[in-house]
């Protein structure tokens, strides 16, 4: 065998390399005439020309050591059966930043200040919009430094009418209290930030009118400016304000000037300080042609590092049934999608892709979703990976909806063992993992926390209309410490529309802190119909574990629920069909709030739901089973009726349940001890033993 025969379907890339050489060799040799290539791009160039392992698989080597990028690399029909792998042992990084050097010491704002020069990059305006120091995200100067502002009046909008009534009334412009917004510096990088309902909203600033306090904005508010329930006008933060310059590790870029400005802390010295702007947004783009029937197939990248990318503000397109929330969206710019920051595309992107895989990888210090799997996309997995310290969420995946052509159609994903963690840095309502139009999914042993959104969520339907998701498994998911106080109504799993098939199973769910209203362990939202959500562990919420909004018989059993922040289990809508039946789940309950949440007295009598054999731990005997209610000003739920249990059974409901007394109530540790080995009296009501060993990633061995 020669040489030549021996490498044919691989090239190796290094650092030390040349792209003049061959490529067909793992090191420098010899004369050192031949050897690795030098760039990623050089390799993919030989591997969609006349190589030898051109339309048959070939692998990229990649060797250890830092590939810079400036653009994305794209991956085509071309690139099919390309592997893409970091050689095995070896610390591969594709850097989308560029390290700041050549600072000058100064004042800026009365405070020491390091200020650099930022040239244009390949050719190109460099916007930078993220700076991460010695690895860690800073952040631009804001107003205030911590909290928010209120809007004082918004024109045309009466904060006294429900939201809900007005919701698609957005704004462009608000008026501000006396002192909060001026005609700062380079005004038009300014950005208002608005967190509301369960979507923030970056709105630009195109004016201020210091005499009227008006402030006008280039892109319109996607919702009407209210913060959630209350009767009052919204609440906001500015960011990138050059005179709000004050605090060591605050820094912003001078656009008019060309000039970096970074407040160090004191220990810090330039010489020794690592500084990165990040100059690409996009590592990796898997694009096919799905309208030409050409797929991208059989790409697979493993095992390497992928850091530090910017961000912009992406229009917000139709791509993902928009005008279907409204028929007047795209008139004009909009601040937000309506849900779960959608627009943002990802890091690593796949378009009518086919049997491609992204595992073992790390993906940090980004400003978008760290993996697209956008149209037309069928098994595709990702597997192993870490996704931290991101813009928006972790993994998102959308194909074309019901109404869209067949071909257009994503699923058949498998997203697992992965682990994402502090997302929603830029783009606040991100989700951690989001699958909208997408079927046949297995989404298990993932890791999601400290996000400001929801963990995972499910559908892209509001109501009963077509759904393309069907047969989705969540399971043994470990989700935490999501919401934080940020924004509203979210769930740690979130599932949307009629659903078939999808099962929500041992998952384990906890802390999940709302803003105003809506912090639930597992959310049922509008139309969620033929779900089945069982052996889950969610405690600690501040609102309900278990939320139904609407929808059409769903099953929910041999789950243990605890400590919810305002009762155990709410149901929002009564209709005139079976909506939910609860059996065999263990309730820990406090006696402040109620098990059983309703919005109205017909919501029981209709007997739209089942609740059985079921057992209820509960601090003292005065057990309180339901009650009815609504939310006040503050968004707080306010009783009007509680029922005790002797009325609870005589309307038909837990006739056959237990309730026990303990307190205090469990701990973390000892409510996985009691599901793991329940008791007696859970025995006999029919709850079986849920497998506490199993949430979250698995090591690579095992996983199966």
């Amino acid at each position: 065998m020669t040489q030549s025969d021996r490498y044919s379907n691989e090239l190796y890339v290094s650092p030390l390399g040349n792209d003049a050489w061959s490529g067909t060799l793992p090191d420098p040799a010899g004369d050192m005439s031949d050897g690795p290539l030098a760039t990623l791009q050089a390799a993919c160039d030989r591997i969609s020309a006349p190589f030898p392992s051109a339309g048959r698989e070939a692998t990229i080597w990649l060797r250890a050591g830092r590939y810079a990028i400036a653009e994305p690399l794209k991956l085509g029909p071309e690139h099919s059966g390309l592997r893409l792998f970091a050689c095995p042992g070896e610390e591969v990084v594709i850097d989308g930043g560029r390290r700041i050097v050549h600072w000058r010491k100064t004042t800026v704002c009365n405070r020491p200040a390091w200020v650099a020069d930022i040239p244009e990059s390949a050719g190109r305006e460099w916007h930078i919009r993220s700076l991460y120091v010695n690895g860690e995200r800073r952040r631009r100067p804001r107003l205030p430094k911590q909290g928010h502002y209120w809007m004082e009046d918004v024109p045309g909008i009466d904060p006294t009418v429900h939201f809900g009534q007005q919701l698609f009334n957005g704004s462009g412009r608000f008026r501000y209290a006396e002192g909060d917004i001026r005609s700062w510096r380079n005004l038009s990088d300014v950005d208002i930030v608005v967190n509301h309902m369960w979507i923030d909203e970056r709105m630009p600033v195109a004016s201020v009118d210091e005499q009227a306090r008006i402030v006008q904005s280039t892109h319109k508010s996607v919702f009407v400016l209210k913060d959630d329930f209350a009767d009052r006008f919204a609440q906001y933060y500015v960011e990138n304000v050059y005179e709000a310059l004050s605090e060591p590790g605050e820094w912003y870029f001078d656009r008019s000037e060309r000039q970096l400005i970074y407040l160090p802390f004191e220990h810090e010295r330039p010489d020794e300080t690592v500084v990165v702007a990040p100059v690409a947004e996009q590592f990796i783009r898997v694009e096919g042609l799905p309208e030409r029937d050409r797929l991208a197939e059989d790409i697979h990248v493993r095992g390497i590092v992928f850091r530090h990318a910017g961000w912009h503000q992406p229009p917000v397109a139709d791509t993902y049934d928009i005008q279907s929330f409204h028929p007047d969206f795209g008139a004009e710019p909009l601040a937000a999608t309506p849900q779960a920051a959608v627009h943002v595309p990802g890091t690593i992107n796949f378009l009518g892709a086919r049997g491609c895989s992204v595992e073992q990888c790390r993906i940090e210090h980004i400003g978008f979703y760290g993996i697209h799997i956008g149209e037309a996309c069928r098994d595709i997995r990702i597997a192993h990976n870490t996704i931290r310290d991101a813009g928006a969420g972790g993994i998102k995946a959308a194909g074309r909806g019901a109404g869209g052509p067949p071909a257009l159609r994503t699923g058949r994903l498998t997203i697992t063992d992965n682990e994402i963690s502090a997302g929603g840095r830029v783009f606040h309502g991100a989700v951690g993992i989001i699958l909208m139009h997408a079927h046949d999914n297995t989404v298990t042993h993932n890791h999601v926390h400290d996000l400001y959104y929801t963990g995972i969520s499910c559908g892209w339907v509001w109501g009963y209309a077509d759904n393309v998701s069907a047969n989705n498994l969540i399971a043994h998911n470990w989700i935490h410490d999501i919401g934080q106080g940020v924004l509203s109504d979210m769930g740690g799993v979130y599932v949307l529309g009629v659903q078939p098939g999808t099962v929500v199973r041992g998952n384990l769910i906890h802390d999940v802190r709302k803003k105003n209203y809506g912090g639930w362990g597992i959310y049922l939202d509008e139309g969620s119909s033929h779900v089945v959500v069982e052996n889950n562990i969610c405690f600690r919420t501040s609102s309900q574990i278990f939320h139904q909004h609407y929808g059409r018989e769903n099953i929910v059993r041999n789950n243990v629920f605890a400590c919810g922040g305002e009762g155990t289990i709410a149901l929002s809508r009564s209709e005139d069909h079976l909506s939910l039946t609860f059996m065999h789940n263990v309730v820990y309950a406090d006696d402040d709030d109620a098990v059983f949440v309703g919005g109205s007295p017909e919501l029981l009598e209709r007997r739209h739901f089942i609740s059985d054999l079921n057992l209820f731990v509960r601090r003292s005997p005065a057990a309180v089973m339901a009650g009815e209610g609504t939310f006040d000003d503050s968004a707080r739920w306010v009783y009007s009726k509680r029922y005790d249990w002797s009325e609870w059974a005589e309307m038909g409901y837990d006739r056959h349940s237990a309730t026990q007394f303990a307190a205090p109530v469990p701990d973390d540790r000892e409510l996985l001890a009691l599901a793991a080995e329940p008791s007696e009296r859970a025995l006999e009501l029919g709850f079986r033993a849920i497998d506490t060993s199993r949430f979250g990633p698995r090591p690579i061995e095992s996983a199966t």
